[in-house]
């Protein structure tokens, strides 16, 4: 050791500081820098890994990785993207599930990162319904639930929907009309037709999700579609279904042959 005012540095630092290299100090201990994907071994880099394999053989932590790309003090950006999936939904649902607030202020991922990885999680539900809406077909439930899926099954909040169909029986629009609490969203009959009338709609077919995964009806949502369903006669607007959205299960009043 080498004594250097009132205290000693290891010789190590000393013969840094005659090259020119300059020690980083942080209350006498060496900083830790932040670990990049560079930083990472060959066969730890989703880069090399993806050129060599291909995306579908890289995991979840590793997709993640590409995006996050920097690491936090003492943490590869592996382990960082691992503690991301570890929280709430222990999974990659968490890119829909966890707030910007809450995912802002994981080790790792700070505000920017958080911004990155919603957007990621927004332009996945629309290329889910870009994928699907030439196959949105009025007479058919199936390809209306595939539609709009993704788009409802991660909400944790009822949302309500109203999709507008021409005379071709073709998707012309579509709206949110009420979000309400994780049991229940308030719609009545006048928003409804006053959206539809204002867009020239032909045919209607409302939505709305069932937090809880499952989309077995409630009394109030058979009490909403019966009156909906009488209004849409007078005004000669007809309901063609009613769909509850709940964890890639759906119900149709339609095809329950609850609407003619």
């Amino acid at each position: 050791m080498v004594e250097y005012g009132k205290s000693f540095l290891p010789l190590r630092v000393v013969f840094k500081c005659f090259r020119g290299e300059k020690p980083v100090w942080q209350k006498g201990k060496h900083l830790k820098k932040n670990l990049t994907i560079k930083d990472l071994p060959d066969s730890e880099k989703p880069y090399e890994k993806f050129l060599k394999y291909g995306a579908e053989k890289l995991s979840d932590a590793e997709l993640l990785a590409v995006i996050i790309k920097a690491g936090a003090r003492g943490l590869k950006v592996t382990e960082v993207a691992q503690n991301f999936l570890n929280v709430r939904e222990r999974s990659l649902l968490n890119l829909y599930a966890m707030p910007y607030e809450e995912m802002k202020n994981i080790t790792g991922i700070g505000k920017v990162k958080a911004i990155q990885l919603k957007c990621i999680a927004e332009l996945s539900e629309r290329m889910a319904e870009t994928r699907y809406r030439r196959e949105v077909k009025l007479n058919d439930p199936a390809s209306v639930a595939r539609y709009y899926m993704e788009r409802l099954r991660h909400k944790d909040q009822e949302h309500v929907i109203i999709a507008l169909f021409n005379a071709k029986c073709r998707l012309i629009d579509d709206n949110d009309l009420a979000v309400g609490s994780a049991t229940a969203a308030c719609v009545t009959p006048r928003e409804i037709f006053a959206y539809a009338l204002s867009h020239h709609a032909v045919n209607i077919i409302l939505l709305h999700n069932h937090p809880s995964g499952l989309p077995t009806p409630s009394k109030e949502d058979d009490a909403l579609t019966a009156l909906v369903c009488e209004c849409g006669h007078m005004l000669q607007i007809a309901l063609s279904d009613h769909i509850i959205i709940g964890d890639h299960k759906y119900y149709s009043y339609r095809e329950q042959e609850k609407i003619f």
